[in-house]
């Protein structure tokens, strides 16, 4: 199975980035716009599970403890070289310590943290078969004024299971982890 761990959106977070993806997207647009039901901010990607890894896992994150975490969205972005059209959520100091003790405790599981710097977002879009700075630069050109986001408390994070398609990523919830204390 192939599996992450991310923070699932409020319904008011929800309702704002659909009424965005509504109003930005257009048919052959070059872009895979991605389901309400899928967006999330990922704080590990696991890949690939055995299922003694699975037990392991579940085990561990469990012991994850933290307060509930605010989530503050800082803007619309772009990963250029992906293709890839992001909200970017702002890297608080109680986001980074939940992100960082799941990565500590999915490593008693044989997983190591991604070398990268930790970029907190929500994708909305991918480009498909169009180049992708084309698509992006004509995106870039109907963004207009940055809409308000607002914030939510995230009182939870879960363990998604990620199954591919053609039309893209479906996620079903495996876990929840409750985030209520220190």
């Amino acid at each position: 199975m192939r599996l992450f761990i991310g923070i699932p959106m409020a319904a008011a977070m929800i309702e704002e980035l659909a009424a965005l993806s509504t109003r930005l997207r257009t048919a052959n647009d070059g872009l895979r716009w991605t389901s309400s039901s899928s967006w999330h901010i990922t704080l590990q990607f696991l890949g690939s599970v055995r299922p003694d890894q699975y037990d392991c896992i579940v085990s561990r994150v469990r012991e994850v403890q933290s307060p509930p975490v605010s989530i503050q969205v800082e803007g619309l972005s772009f990963f250029d070289r992906a293709g890839v059209f992001i909200v970017r959520v702002r890297p608080t100091p109680e986001l980074l310590l939940l992100q960082q003790r799941v990565i500590a405790s999915t490593q008693l599981c044989g997983f190591l943290p991604e070398l990268h710097l930790y970029q907190p977002h929500i994708t909305l879009a991918r480009t498909k078969g169009k180049p992708a700075g084309v698509v992006l630069q004509n995106l870039k050109r109907k963004l207009g004024r940055e809409p308000d986001f607002t914030a939510f408390p995230a009182h939870e994070f879960l363990l998604f299971e990620s199954f591919l398609s053609a039309s893209g990523s479906r996620y079903e919830i495996r876990e929840r982890f409750p985030l209520a204390g220190d």
